[in-house]
């Protein structure tokens, strides 16, 4: 486990108030527990919006305190600034979305510069940094800025990424190359270092395991599935970048088992996502092995869910006979 510095456990233990319920609660609700720990973060409760779908807060602020939120994992910062791909990027299909956005974000000087500045006028608790790089220097690049960034309590490493010097191949799809990955970022930070998987591959739980033992304090999964769609009138596929990620309640079942495989190879935290879009949702996800549950899509189709799963949260806990949530972590053996 990762050896947090003086400051930062200062820092959050500042930040985080231990908290059973909003504070509109009735009393019956006050005694059930919802805080969960993540590598010495308390969390007042498990439910993170998702890296991408949530981008820095500012909009979501405007609908309602998102301080009520257990955590934010920020939208994914490269080095440098970049544009995407080209339009159109995003695609309905049933159940889900595919999306093609390419990683779109100013890059990590200004994203530590401004946005996290302004991110923390509206969000008083420790964030999640997620960081993308196309080559182990890239990643390298991005953890020592978020290293430096009191703000940052937890470092989430997205490795779905192609690696340009070995033939675009994603660095998530080979353990030896999550592991390089892992080693690299572990040796320029402090702070925890979750490794988000790809579900692109054909053993999960071998990948997280490589990670583990690379050193990696806890593991982020699932990321989006590779889907396609075409426009049959027009012969041509919906996006521009023909491909795109899965997203969307259709791929809960997937990112569950997935969640279950990878609890059942390591001893270290998961944070689950994927098609994750109720409290039960949260709770299926905590039995399957996570400690903190990522909330993706969802977001943009109802910009209040993450609100509306905390708050139902209590009354789900009651009525399953749920005292304290860290009771459900992994029950399903």
């Amino acid at each position: 486990m990762v050896n947090l510095s003086a400051m930062e456990k200062e820092s959050q233990t500042m930040s985080f108030q231990p908290s059973y319920a909003n504070q509109n609660s009735s009393p019956d609700k006050r005694i059930f527990d919802t805080r969960v720990n993540l590598c010495g973060l308390t969390l007042d409760n498990p439910v993170i919006p998702a890296s991408g779908t949530f981008g820095y807060g500012q909009e979501f602020a405007k609908l309602y305190d998102i301080n009520i939120l257990g955590s934010i994992s920020f939208k994914g910062t490269t080095p440098n600034e970049r544009f995407g791909n080209p339009l159109p990027r995003i695609a309905e299909c049933p159940q889900g979305m595919l999306n093609s956005v390419g990683l779109q974000n100013p890059g990590v000087e200004v994203v530590t510069a401004r946005e996290l500045p302004e991110l923390a006028k509206i969000y008083s608790k420790p964030v999640i940094a997620n960081i993308s790089g196309f080559s182990i220097e890239d990643y390298v690049t991005c953890a020592k800025a978020m290293d430096k960034e009191n703000q940052v309590g937890i470092i989430e490493v997205n490795i779905s990424c192609p690696n340009v010097h070995n033939g675009g191949m994603a660095f998530g799809t080979s353990a030896r190359e999550a592991a390089e990955v892992t080693e690299a970022v572990m040796s320029v930070t402090s702070k925890p270092v979750f490794m988000k998987l790809s579900p692109n591959v054909t053993d999960v739980a071998g990948i997280a395991k490589a990670c583990e033992d690379a050193g990696a304090a806890g593991i982020s999964l699932i990321n989006t599935l590779l889907g396609m769609r075409i426009d049959i009138n027009r012969r041509k596929p919906v996006l521009a970048n023909k491909m795109g990620g899965f997203s969307g309640p259709a791929i809960f079942p997937v990112a569950l088992r997935m969640v279950y495989q990878v609890s059942q190879a390591v001893d270290i935290p998961i944070i689950g996502m994927g098609g994750v879009s109720s409290a039960d949702d949260v709770i299926e996800m905590m039995m399957a092995g996570a400690t903190a549950v990522q909330i993706g899509a969802a977001n943009l189709v109802n910009p209040y869910i993450c609100k509306e799963i905390i708050e139902e949260l209590p009354e789900k806990m009651k009525a399953l006979g749920i005292q304290n949530i860290n009771e459900i972590i992994g029950v399903i053996e």
